[in-house]
C-alpha cells in the first residue's frame, strides 16, 4: 500500500512505465528462436522477460492504487490484454518493428540493427530514470526501481556493445547501424516532452520531470556514438504522441497477437 493518496496522475504515469515495458518486451521477443546467434537469441529472450517482469510489478501497483481511488480491482491482466490501443501509454518507438518503416502487412527481413540502436536509446533513458525514481515519494515505485535498475544496466551494456560493433565494424554493419539510428532518433523526442501528468507527478515527488534526465541521455548517446562512428541525425520538430495514447500503424498488430489468446480465452488459467 502506497503512503500517498492516489491521484488520477499518479495512476497514469506508473501505467505509463508499465506499458513501455510490455511493449518493448513484445517485441524484443519476436527474435526467440528467430536470433541472429544463439547468444542474442538467448539474450534477447532474457531481457525480454526482464522487461515483461517490471510490467507486472509495475501493473499490480498500477492495481492497487487504481483499488484505492475507485475500490475497483484489476490484475496485471486486465491491463495487458483487455484495454484497447488508446488506452496504452508506450512511447512510439517501443511498438515500432524491427525492420524498419514498413506498415500493415508489409513483411520484410528483420534488422538487428534496428533492436540493437532502439535497446540503447530506450535503456539509456531508463537507466536514468530508474536511479532517480529510487528516491521517489512512492515507496512501492522506489522498491520496483532499485530492481529495475540492476537490469537495464546490463540491458545498456548489451546494446552499447553491439551498437559500437556494428558502427565501427564492416561497411555494412555500419550502413545498418546509421540506417536503424536515423530511422529511431525522430522518435526520442517524445522522452522529453512534460504534460501535465508528468508535471504532477514532480509535483508529488513521485518521480522527475523526463527533461530532467535529457542531458545526461545525450551525453552517454554522444559518448556512444562517438565510440561507434555514427552520426545523430539531425533534430526534427514532429513529435510522436504513443505516451498519449495515439500511436502508429504497427501498434494494433502487435496488441492482436499479444492480446488474442487471453481474449479467446478470458479467465483461463494455467
Amino acid at each position: 500500500m502506497t503512503t500517498l493518496i492516489p491521484t488520477r496522475e499518479h495512476l497514469a504515469y506508473v501505467l505509463r512505465l508499465a506499458d513501455n515495458a510490455l511493449i518493448l518486451g513484445q517485441r524484443n521477443a519476436e527474435w526467440c528462436s528467430h536470433g541472429p546467434a544463439l547468444e542474442e537469441d538467448i539474450a534477447l529472450a532474457n531481457m525480454s522477460l526482464d522487461l515483461i517482469g517490471q510490467a507486472r510489478l509495475l501493473y499490480s501497483h498500477a492495481a492497487t492504487l487504481e483499488a484505492e481511488m475507485t475500490g475497483t480491482q484489476k490484475t496485471e491482466d486486465d491491463y495487458a490484454y483487455f484495454r484497447g490501443e488508446r488506452e496504452f501509454a508506450n512511447y512510439t518507438i517501443a511498438e515500432l518493428p524491427h525492420h524498419g518503416p514498413f506498415a500493415g502487412t508489409v513483411r520484410t527481413e528483420r534488422d538487428y540493427a534496428v533492436t540493437i540502436v532502439r535497446n540503447f536509446l530506450y535503456s539509456a533513458l531508463m537507466a536514468e530514470l530508474w536511479t532517480a525514481l529510487q528516491a521517489s515519494a512512492d515507496a512501492q515505485l522506489a522498491a520496483i526501481a532499485a530492481k529495475s535498475i540492476k537490469e537495464v544496466r546490463y540491458h545498456l551494456h548489451h546494446a552499447r556493445d553491439w551498437l559500437v560493433r556494428f558502427g565501427d565494424g564492416t561497411e555494412e554493419s555500419h550502413r545498418r547501424a546509421q540506417a536503424a539510428l536515423d530511422y529511431l532518433m525522430p522518435y526520442t523526442r517524445e522522452f522529453f516532452v512534460i504534460d501535465a501528468i508528468e508535471r504532477a507527478v514532480a509535483q508529488a515527488g513521485i518521480a522527475p520531470l523526463a527533461s530532467d534526465s535529457e542531458a545526461a541521455w545525450r551525453a552517454q548517446l554522444d559518448d556512444a556514438l562517438n565510440e561507434a562512428t555514427l552520426t545523430a541525425p539531425a533534430d526534427v520538430k514532429h513529435v510522436s504522441t504513443g505516451k498519449l495514447g495515439e500511436h502508429s500503424e504497427h501498434m494494433g498488430y502487435l496488441l492482436a497477437e499479444m492480446q488474442s489468446l487471453a481474449r479467446q480465452h478470458p479467465g483461463a488459467s494455467w
